[in-house]
């Protein structure tokens, strides 16, 4: 099991269908920022969204650990947001993954392109899911569901990619049989 550093978008998605748990069995340690935090956690609980509540509980069971960017990352974060056009605490994220020899857990595009960019293995809500339903933690129908939830909760799912992730979910499930 490895280490992996997370944005705030998976925590949220994840939460969002009562899955968080799963980082818990995939990684041995799941580390976020204070920027991330405050994202994930500190303006959920002000807007009154249950999922940072469900993240909440995780930073208090310790499981998932809020780690401060040393000074040195967070000059190298500074120009690495203004270089790439991208959030200083997207910045922070990859940076302490690479830092730490972690992978990275993000949603968007750019930033995954960008971790690879700099050697990175790069995790999604959705690649979460797939493993898990390889490792038998999950089953299809939950795939499904998450699709289904998270489409209401207006995620940027295309689809095309839908379709391709219920595909590869039933050809890991088949694989099991």
């Amino acid at each position: 099991m490895s280490r992996v550093v997370s944005d705030a978008g998976p925590l949220i998605h994840l939460a969002q269908i009562d899955k968080l748990h799963l980082l818990k069995m995939l990684f041995s340690q799941v580390v976020i920022t204070p920027g991330v935090k405050r994202e994930a956690h500190d303006m959920g609980v002000k807007h009154g969204y249950a999922d940072a509540e469900i993240i909440g509980k995780a930073i208090e069971e310790g499981w998932i650990i809020v780690e401060k960017p040393s000074k040195h990352l967070v000059i190298a974060s500074r120009k690495l947001a203004k270089q790439e056009n991208i959030s200083l605490v997207d910045a922070e994220t990859i940076l302490l993954a690479k830092e730490n020899k972690a992978e990275v857990l993000v949603d968007e595009r750019v930033l995954s392109n960008l971790a690879r960019l700099m050697g990175l293995r790069v995790w999604n809500t959705w690649t979460v899911l797939l493993e898990s339903l390889n490792q038998g933690c999950i089953e299809v129908a939950d795939i499904e569901a998450a699709i289904k939830q998270l489409a209401e909760k207006k995620h940027k799912l295309k689809p095309e990619h839908a379709n391709h992730i219920l595909t590869a979910a039933r050809n890991i499930a088949r694989g099991k049989g």
